[in-house]
């Protein structure tokens, strides 16, 4: 079952997976609880449910434009949130369950230029850990993979594509979908991708300051 904003793509998407697609901003609580009614009245259980949708949001929180600020929390951290409280009884019902919260190495290192995409990834990152104690208890599991740069058509990443030692950072979505099912079928809490990256969320806990003008300079501006 998938689900998106744009119509076309994601019904070409599904007739590609022989999967089933339902329009959707996951933003818009009403609209995710709709379709969360519609897939319970065809389907008796969920058993997995991975929250992957995100938006662009890089830039100083006084340059860009607010409503980009409020796109971006409601997209990539309100999104998490009521995908998983719409599906919450469909997961019961399928519990053992997992949900996956597709998050960023944004959620753990923030600087000048990341922005409120990093603060909505830092959001969804607290999210995870604040509700999967409450969901262990009725047996559905919940990981929080954290990629590092992706190359994506949402995401392209021209300018560390054109540094060379930067470039080999630069992640395909097969190796994010490959860590989404490691966490699964491991049973893992938090997965960072490649590893060496979660070495940057220590130093930031522990140096926010140093951290944050180094990872401005090695991103430059947007």
């Amino acid at each position: 079952m998938l689900l998106a904003r744009r119509p076309e793509p994601l019904a070409a998407l599904a007739a590609e997976l022989g999967g089933e697609a339902e329009p959707c901003d996951v933003g818009d609580r009403v609209q995710v609880e709709d379709v969360a009614r519609r897939v319970g009245e065809r389907h008796a259980a969920v058993h997995l449910l991975v929250n992957n949708a995100g938006v662009r949001g890089r830039g100083s929180f006084f340059e860009v434009p607010p409503e980009l600020v409020e796109e971006v929390v409601r997209t990539n951290y309100l999104g998490s949130a009521w995908c998983t409280r719409a599906f919450l009884p469909l997961l019961e019902r399928g519990a053992p369950a997992d949900v996956v919260n597709v998050v960023s190495v944004a959620g753990l290192v923030a600087h000048g230029a990341s922005g409120p995409y990093s603060a909505s990834k830092h959001a969804q990152l607290a999210f995870s850990r604040a509700v999967a104690p409450e969901l262990d208890a009725r047996r559905i599991r919940v990981h929080a993979v954290c990629p590092g740069p992706v190359e994506t058509p949402g995401f392209p990443q021209r300018t560390l594509l054109r540094r060379r030692l930067a470039r080999r950072a630069v992640l395909r979505p097969e190796d994010v979908a490959e860590a989404i099912l490691a966490a699964v079928e491991r049973g893992r809490r938090e997965v960072v991708v490649p590893r060496y990256l979660r070495l940057a969320g220590v130093a930031q806990a522990l140096a926010p300051a140093a951290v944050g003008r180094l990872a401005t300079r090695a991103r430059g501006r947007p």
